[in-house]
């Protein structure tokens, strides 16, 4: 299947279906008579190191009789701290720019809530999404009301995206909110830093927020991604602890973003929405300094291994800056379903109207040398 680079628009509704995600889901286990240690979850991508040393302990040391902090005090100037140390010429990113989620996609939608006002005269607010991408953009502003259109990535051009049209497109629409997935979810496409001023530029012009997710970006060979352009106004960062540190289970993310948007954003969020256990995980993690090397390579070793293995079995493999591989197989969902019962999980791409793909998150090596062997005898 071939995405066009023609626009498209989402209605707004709220009666539409619930953005579809990766992990393995205890009722398709019953289902397959299948118990978890029995299955690999390449559905989800995740560090494959599992959580940073010391975590035990941390968690071991939190006291479930007291609230948690709303402000995530200590987490906040933590990040402070070691975000500033990665800025060139002495920066500072305040713990006043900073805003802890439970998990980035409770941002997403605190950004859809903050910043999509409703509809006046009938005309519903917009946002401008760059596709295919991450279900919950579409999904968090629908709820919000708002019109959302879409440029879509082609096939034939590796999913990257015509920046000048989308350039066009937002001085044109306006739109209150652009959404960029940096690295790109499914398609692993990353962008520059001068390829995001190029849309930083237009949002501002529009008047509006340029929300870029790095949720992946650890897992990229440029893992600064676009903290120096913090200094424009424009521009939201996400980040995702989740996704880094194999914090799955916990849910912990953070935005970046100017003391004015942050203050915005955090007037919106309920107390306590990110518990005591996820603030020490976090801590605990950031002090292990050594951790998102490692994962970066372990990272880089298997999927060169597993792109490797898939392209000789003839499956095409876009190439992916991110900790995951779009593979085209021609019927996702029927894979999905025959490496199920094989006991191997991944995402089928439909939801993306990718229906021709899978997504494999990478795991260890043994655990990617088992599932080529798993495809090949399918094939």
């Amino acid at each position: 299947m071939e995405s066009s680079n023609q626009s498209q628009s989402i209605t707004p509704s709220l009666t539409g279906h619930r953005p579809v995600h990766g992990g393995v889901k205890p009722a398709e286990l019953r289902a397959l008579g299948l118990r978890p240690e029995e299955v690999l979850d390449f559905s989800a991508s995740i560090s494959p190191l599992g959580p940073p040393a010391g975590l035990w302990d941390a968690l071991h040391g939190v006291d479930l009789t007291a609230y948690p902090d709303p402000q995530c005090l200590a987490f906040r100037e933590d990040l402070s701290r070691r975000l500033s140390a990665q800025l060139p010429n002495g920066g500072l990113i305040a713990p006043e720019r900073i805003l802890v989620g439970n998990g980035s996609t409770e941002i997403i939608h605190l950004l859809a809530r903050a910043f999509l006002p409703p509809a006046v005269s009938g005309a519903a607010s917009s946002v401008f999404l760059l596709t295919p991408t991450y279900g919950e953009y579409s999904g968090a502003c629908r709820l919000a009301g708002a019109a959302v259109s879409c440029l879509d990535g082609s096939a034939a051009g590796g999913f990257r995206w015509d920046l000048m049209e989308a350039a066009r497109r937002i001085n044109l629409e306006r739109p209150s909110l652009v959404f960029l997935c940096n690295p790109n979810n499914p398609t692993g496409v990353f962008l520059s830093s001068s390829e995001v001023e190029l849309l930083a530029g237009a949002t501002s012009h529009a008047g509006g927020l340029l929300v870029v997710d790095e949720a992946y970006l650890s897992f990229a060979d440029d893992p600064l991604g676009s903290l120096p352009l913090l200094g424009r106004h424009e521009i939201v960062l996400l980040r995702s602890m989740t996704k880094d540190y194999a914090l799955t289970g916990l849910r912990l993310g953070y935005s970046l973003a100017s003391e004015e948007v942050t203050e915005r954003l955090a007037s919106f969020q309920p107390d306590w929405s990110v518990n005591s256990l996820a603030q020490a995980a976090g801590l605990a993690a950031l002090a292990d300094t050594g951790y998102l090397p490692r994962a970066r390579q372990a990272v880089a070793q298997a999927k060169k291994h597993l792109s490797a293995g898939l392209a000789g079995l003839g499956f095409p493999v876009p190439p992916s800056s991110a900790n995951f591989l779009l593979v085209r197989v021609g019927d996702g969902a029927r894979w999905r379903e025959k490496l199920m019962r094989r006991g191997y999980f991944v995402r089928d791409c439909a939801s993306f109207g990718l229906s021709d793909y899978i997504r494999v998150g990478i795991r260890s090596m043994p655990d990617c040398q088992r599932l080529v062997e798993a495809m090949a005898e399918l094939a």
